[in-house]
Order: structure tokens, then sequence, then C-alpha cells
């Protein structure tokens, strides 16, 4: 695909692994993805991390007391503060959003939290937020919208993932002060 080539039809939400993987490629976006059990927390992935290069993530659904939605895609030994990063976002207070609000805006279940998984938000309803440490490494990983396996792109891949998706990431350094 070149810059004049139209993005192709994004995928019908809810997106399967196979139409994740399918998009990118129409993309021209290349990848590789490993299979594994799944994991739920960033501990349980030290043995994926082992094996496959490049920035490795954690990835946080927050909402605030105004129902305002942001995921966080940081690299996975990045400390965030969630008691006063509302004070950088400019939003209200925040906390972990339910299982129930994760699945409806992003569809994807805990555990399974990705930046890929805002191609099931076409409204744009979830607000992005990349740590500035992540994007620091030329290959990032994700899980393609289930935690049974990790998918390697480039960061250049990934922005254009989020071009396609009519995103701009907002890219935040975590280690700076409030």
């Amino acid at each position: 695909m070149t810059v004049s080539d139209p993005a192709p039809p994004l995928p019908a939400p809810p997106v399967t692994r196979e139409s994740l993987l399918g998009f990118l490629d129409a993309l021209g976006i290349a990848h590789t993805t490993h299979d594994h059990a799944p994991v739920f927390t960033v501990a349980e992935s030290d043995e994926i991390k082992a094996h496959m290069p490049g920035g490795h993530t954690k990835n946080l659904f927050l909402k605030d007391k105004k129902d305002n939605l942001v995921l966080i895609s940081a690299e996975h030994s990045t400390t965030i503060e969630l008691k006063r990063l509302h004070q950088r976002l400019g939003c209200g207070r925040l906390s972990f959003g339910s299982a129930e609000r994760l699945e409806e805006a992003l569809g994807v279940t805990p555990g399974s939290v990705t930046a890929f998984a805002l191609v099931n938000d076409p409204e744009r309803r979830v607000r992005f937020i990349l740590d500035a440490a992540l994007m620091a490494h030329e290959t990032v990983n994700f899980h393609p919208l289930k935690n049974d396996a990790t998918t390697a792109i480039s960061r250049d891949g990934l922005l254009a993932f989020l071009a396609a998706l009519g995103r701009e990431p907002e890219i935040m350094d975590f280690t700076a002060g409030a």
C-alpha cells in the first residue's frame, strides 16, 4: 500500500484475531504472532518476553467519574501513578474500568487489553495514550485481541495501524513529573 492508496475498510466489530491480522496485512504492516498459554499479568509474560525482542506492553483500561474512557499502552516496566494521572490528563480521578465496560467499549476481556482493540472503537470513545518509553523500541508487542498470543509489529507499523483507524495517539513520558 502506498500513501496515495485508500485505506482498506475496517473489519466489522467485534473484530477477531484473524480479521485483525488480515487488516494489518491489507495495510502492508509486517507482523509476527506467537501463540502461547493465556497470560493475565505482566509477570506471567516473562517467559514470552525472553523469546520475543522489542517493547512488551502493559495496557490499562481506565475511566473517570464522568465515564470518560482511557486506554494506556505502556512499556511493561513503566510505573504509572494512577493517583495523579488525572491531573496530567486533565480529567477526573481515574479508576479501572469494569469488565463489562471494557468488553462494550473495546470488545476484549480483562487480560486481553491491547492497543489493537481500538479497532473495535470506530466512534473513538476511548482516549488513547502511548508511553514514550514503549515508543523508544523499534518493535512493539501486543496481544492480538486475546491473551493467548502476542503479535510483534514495528513502532511505525503501530502508528500506521492507528492512522488507518483515524487516530493520533497522545504520547506521554510517564517518567516526567506531574
